[in-house]
């Protein structure tokens, strides 16, 4: 009973944690289906550096992208990492996602080149830097894990944040991962939904620790080595059991060993 409700939980929750990133997703392909069927160039509402009218961009620039194949990578990642930080860090998700949005749009617009900027491409990079980094500061080996996925699926992306391709926004992606580095920084002690488990003794183990105790309070340090001695009790008369007691030596016999000398 208890795992079945457990395994609901974990629907619930993964399913919750999809809404958003699916509704974004969602926009995002019916935009381009809009501006394809119509024609309505709405690439002229990205971000336009340092030109006034430019500043609308902060908000649409995210919705536009130039073609389905420029919809279709920033889609996947963004669905992906959203869910994982709706899953996995839903008390920050919410201004972690606003942030990025907003906050790279500004830099964009402050310090890029001189060029309509479009693409959801910044609040990616904000999205997997933030969830990376949260791994590191924490140090919990389940967000660490979570960080390792993050690398291995999009650890290339790191690329992208430098001058190399002329029509890609290096400037976006830039600033998104400095706001979700920071971001992850200032959010590290919010706890996350997903703890590493919290070890449980056994009761040998809760029983062992008396006995380690007593040992040492009897002079002994914990670690000494325990010599067993065996004593056989023999049917002969006793007589002849006393004899042999007299030539056997207890410390001399093979049923005597320490357990720190090898077997």
């Amino acid at each position: 009973m208890e795992h079945t409700k457990k395994l609901d939980q974990f629907g619930r929750r993964f399913w919750n944690a999809l809404i958003l990133p699916a509704v974004l997703v969602l926009v995002i392909f019916l935009v381009l289906l809009v501006d394809e069927v119509l024609g309505l160039g709405l690439a002229r509402f990205g971000i336009l550096p340092r030109d006034p009218v430019g500043l609308r961009g902060i908000l649409f620039a995210p919705l536009l992208h130039g073609d389905l194949d420029h919809a279709v990578g920033n889609s996947t990642a963004l669905l992906m990492l959203g869910w994982a930080l709706m899953y996995f860090y839903p008390r920050s998700a919410g201004r972690v996602f606003l942030f990025t949005w907003l906050v790279s749009g500004v830099w964009v617009w402050i310090s890029a080149r001189d060029s309509h900027h479009i693409g959801a491409s910044g609040v990616v990079y904000g999205l997997a830097a933030f969830l990376f980094m949260s791994g590191v500061f924490r140090r919990q080996r389940t967000l660490m894990a979570l960080s390792l996925l993050v690398v291995f699926l999009y650890g290339s992306m790191v690329w992208g944040v430098f001058p190399i391709v002329p029509r890609i926004s290096w400037e976006g992606h830039l600033w998104g991962a400095v706001g979700g580095t920071l971001l992850a920084w200032y959010y590290r002690k919010l706890p996350a939904a997903i703890q590493d488990p919290v070890p449980v003794l056994d009761e040998d183990d809760e029983d062992e620790e008396p006995l380690m105790e007593h040992m040492v309070q009897a002079g002994g340090d914990g670690n000494a080595p325990i010599r067993i001695v065996y004593h056989f009790q023999s049917d002969a008369p006793s007589g002849a059991s006393d004899a042999a007691g007299e030539r056997s030596d207890p410390d001399r016999t093979s049923g005597t060993w320490s357990a720190g000398d090898p077997r």
